[in-house]
């Protein structure tokens, strides 16, 4: 079956009437009466924006009418571990017997999915020797947050089955500190602030994500580090982690990330500075590490090609 525009075709796809026996039920408990899933992984599946209902993306807490329009990517089944591949330019930040946060370099995604080809976190550390937390999809194991291909920086992968729960219930509840510096057209004003704003699919591509109403709920803190003629120079902090959150919520305000086309950017001003992808980087990652409690924080520098178009700026201010 063909997967709907508001669902990314990364697992099976399910589209039914809702039973009228599950009327009044929470999506999470609906799903696991329907598909025999644990509700661990049903409430995950909801979470990940995974369920619609009457084309409305649904969360695992939303009640259910009978007779209601219900389409639903259920996770791809268990398969072979992710194979080796060496990534170049990855580095370890840390490693112990519970993670391992890596500096992650551009053109590598977090883990393996359908249509890409290419590196993967998770297939780099294999080829290195580190073992992984067997939590999660096949493809997936071990990976508790994401960052884009073509986003660089910090970013922890769980070793152990404690790591990945603790770790993954730190980010649902918000208490990891995620921090990321942007490159962004133009002078946002004010030059601090929040932005509050849901997040959904797209409605007309379904590649893409956007400022929806009734999306699922979405917070960017920013502060301006650096202004420049053409480009501001941001410091962001997540409260929430939705997918692309930043690159839509910052070209939701008509300042997209410098080189992020896909989200409006100008391709003149990235030529100009030597940019071939969106300026953004995951500067800082904080958590409370899952051993002992401690507050651990990890950094990671500008990637050359960042940092000569941050050059190029200032030169020229």
């Amino acid at each position: 079956m063909t997967s709907s525009p508001g669902l990314p075709a990364s697992g099976i796809h399910r589209a039914l009437p809702v039973p009228d026996g599950l009327e009044g039920q929470r999506v999470d408990q609906a799903l696991a009466r329907l598909f025999g899933l644990t509700r661990t992984v049903a409430a995950e599946v909801a979470d990940a924006g995974n369920v619609l209902v009457d084309g409305r993306v649904r969360g695992k807490g939303d009640r259910l009418s009978g007779g209601s329009w219900l389409e639903v990517e259920l996770p791809p089944p268990p398969g072979e571990p992710v194979a080796p591949r060496p990534v170049e330019g990855m580095t370890i930040l840390h490693d112990d017997d519970d993670l391992v946060v890596v500096d992650k370099p551009v053109g590598v995604a977090a883990h393996p999915s359908p249509g890409w080809e290419g590196p993967t976190v998770i297939g780099g550390l294999a080829a290195a020797g580190y073992r992984v937390s067997t939590s999660g999809a096949a493809e997936r194991q071990g990976v508790v947050h994401r960052l884009d291909a073509a986003t660089t920086g910090v970013m922890v992968v769980a070793k152990s089955e404690r790591t990945y729960t603790a770790l993954k219930a730190a980010f649902k509840e918000r208490t990891v500190e995620k921090g990321y510096h942007a490159l962004v057209q133009g002078h946002p004003d004010p030059s601090r602030g929040t932005i509050d704003a849901p997040i959904d699919r797209h409605p007309k591509h379904d590649w893409r994500f956007a400022v929806v109403q009734g999306g699922r709920p979405s917070v960017t803190h920013y502060e301006v580090m650096e202004a420049f003629p053409a480009a501001s120079l941001v410091d962001i902090r997540l409260e929430t982690g939705r997918t692309h959150q930043i690159r839509v919520h910052f070209s939701a305000l008509r300042h997209p990330c410098v080189g992020d086309t896909t989200y409006g950017a100008d391709p003149t001003l990235a030529a100009r500075l030597g940019v071939s992808r969106q300026w953004l980087h995951a500067v800082r990652l904080g958590f409370a590490h899952p051993a002992d409690g401690r507050w651990v924080e990890f950094t990671s520098e500008y990637p050359p090609d960042l940092a000569g178009a941050l050059a190029v700026l200032r030169a020229e201010a």
